[in-house]
């Protein structure tokens, strides 16, 4: 039912069309010298608008079939595309239309004074389709930004009152915007590192990264999924306590044709001259050899841990056999391992030892130590 009263609809809208039309042709013909129709009489005139109007009611008739299937086809894009379309890029669309509605409506009253009414409403149409049109292209690209850029600084100003701030950086340097990737927002560290005031600069989060932690909140593997939640909790956290820019990137075709979360991580920090906030050790690497800044929070945890020097002496708890023969294993409150050398008599026991060496390697550090004299002796 609903499919015939559409075609009976888009019959009737195709009947005016060609109706208006062939009155566009007769203006033509008379305030122009591309060409020259005849005089037709009364009769013969509204013949041919009718003619012309069939033509039109039929050939929309016919298509009306291909039409609805191509509309349905292109509404489901459209709706599938505005599902990933952020706020601001439809209030600067609506905000685009609504001004080009104003403009449309100041200059259609010079339509009127055309002398035929049925050619004057269809150039009417022209205008407002045509405005709406440009109306629509230039506010999501344009009032959009003005939009997110009100709407960033509103919210900068209300950070600024909730929280104090740390100090500028010295020597009138911008900081750089830190952009975290999914791996550090699940680790969860990086929330207790912000709180510390170390890091500077604006904490920028992209969209596809968004896209990603919600994936795995999503998986059917119950482990992926509870770190993936875990990861949505951690942002949730950072938004509230330090306040961070959701980034979209859906207008960056640069962006949007490369399909790897960390190589468009790496890619968008070039742009914006930022950091990336990781610890992913690959990444780590890959940025290094781009040229990309990196904050890995597993360097800085290596980095903060106590500092242990040959020849000091500690007491530790040692849990297990080591790898060569011989060796035991014990671990610092850090998690720290500490392989001490003729250790697996003690195993279970707490003992004495002393630092041989200590190892720095990319995974973290490694201690090495050796039984105190009189527990070797037993």
């Amino acid at each position: 039912m609903l499919k015939n009263l559409i075609r009976i609809l888009l019959t009737f809208i195709g009947f005016w069309l060609g109706f208006g039309l062939f009155e566009f042709v007769r203006l033509l013909s008379r305030k122009t010298e591309l060409f020259t129709l005849p005089d037709f009489s009364n009769v013969e005139l509204n013949v041919l608008r009718i003619v012309f109007g069939l033509i039109f009611a039929i050939l929309l008739f016919l298509f009306t079939p291909a039409l609805t299937r191509q509309s349905s086809r292109i509404a489901k894009g459209i709706e599938k595309e505005l599902k990933q379309v952020s706020a601001h890029y439809l209030m600067g669309g609506i905000a685009g239309v609504i001004i080009a509605l104003l403009a449309a409506f100041l200059i259609s009253p010079v339509m009127g004074n055309i002398q035929n009414p049925t050619l004057g409403a269809v150039l009417s149409f022209m205008l407002y389709a045509i405005l709406i049109w440009v109306g629509f292209v230039v506010g999501t690209r344009r009032i959009s930004t003005i939009f997110a850029g009100m709407v960033d600084t509103r919210m900068k100003l209300a950070d600024r009152a909730e929280r104090p701030q740390s100090p500028p950086p010295q020597g009138g340097k911008r900081a750089a915007p830190k952009i975290l990737d999914t791996s550090v927002i699940i680790d969860g560290r990086v929330a207790d590192i912000l709180k510390t005031g170390f890091v500077e600069g604006k904490i920028v989060i992209p969209d596809f990264v968004l896209v990603e932690l919600r994936h795995i909140a999503d998986s059917s593997d119950a482990l992926k999924r509870n770190r993936g939640r875990r990861g949505l909790d951690i942002l949730n956290r950072i938004q509230e306590e330090f306040g961070i820019e959701i980034l979209n990137t859906s207008n960056d075709k640069g962006l949007k044709e490369i399909p790897e979360v960390d190589v468009k991580l790496l890619k968008l920090a070039k742009n914006m001259k930022g950091a990336v906030v990781t610890n992913d050790f690959n990444l780590n690497k890959v940025a290094k050899i781009q040229g990309v800044g990196v904050l890995n929070i597993n360097e800085l945890a290596n980095t903060l841990k106590p500092v242990v020097l040959p020849g000091e002496e500690m007491t530790l708890f040692l849990v297990k056999e080591g790898k060569e023969q011989g060796q035991a294993v014990a671990y610092l409150d850090d998690g720290t391992m500490i392989v001490v050398e003729d250790g697996k008599p003690e195993i279970g026991k707490e003992t004495r030892v002393s630092v041989t060496s200590v190892l720095q390697t990319s995974a973290g550090r490694m201690i090495f130590a050796r039984l105190k004299p009189h527990h070797a002796r037993r």
